[in-house]
This record gives C-alpha cells, structure tokens and sequence, in this order.
C-alpha cells in the first residue's frame, strides 16, 4: 500500500495496528514501498522503450535525456502598417464608429476609465 502513496495513517486502519505498531514492524517496507514501484514501473517503461514503444521513447528521452520539441514559429499573418484616415469619408468613419463604440463602451467603467 506504500507503494501506492496510500498514507501510514490508512494503512494502519486497513491492518487494524496502531500507526505506531505499523512504523515499528515495517518502518522498511513504508520507506522503500514507493521507490521500489517506481523502480518497476520505469523498468517496464524501459523495455517498452527498448521494444519500439514510441510514446515510451518519446517519454523517456523527454524527462531522461531532456529532449524538447522545438518552439512553434508564430508568423503574423495580419497587416502590420497603419492605415491614413483621412482618406475616409464621412460616411465611412460614421460607420467605423457605430462599429466601434459598443466595443469602446465595454472596455470603461462606470467612472469612464479603462478596465485596464
């Protein structure tokens, strides 16, 4: 049960020994229950490794060997330049605004400040 991470605590309950009598009878077993798992586990992780387990490489070079995926490229896809208003008219940007006024309203305050 140690090797689960079942605590002393339960693991006495479970027995039916006081956590002190468990300590005392199998302070070695409550140690080592959990690294001895662990040993299992990533020896059975190892030879699916070894045995062509790809997800199984993949894990064990990324937290063995410390192997990391590239970082992604982000590539802006939008324009990057500014745009001269004053070649709209006066309908254009009275339209512009109607757009943009319910977007600005939200982004105040009851105090007409920024939410930021």
């Amino acid at each position: 049960m140690a090797a689960y991470g079942i605590p002393e605590t339960d693991i006495s309950r479970v027995m039916r020994v006081d956590p002190k009598t468990l300590r005392k009878h199998y302070r070695e077993e409550l140690d080592l229950g959990e690294s001895k798992a662990n040993a299992q586990v990533a020896g059975f992780l190892f030879s699916a490794a070894k045995n062509g387990n790809v997800t199984a490489q993949i894990f064990w070079l990324k937290t063995r060997a410390r192997w990391k995926e590239p970082a992604a490229e982000h590539k802006h896809l939008g324009s990057l330049g500014t745009y001269d208003m004053t070649k709209l008219s006066d309908a254009d940007l009275a339209r512009l605004e109607s757009i943009l006024a319910p977007v600005a309203d939200a982004g105040t305050d009851s105090g007409g400040r920024g939410s930021a």
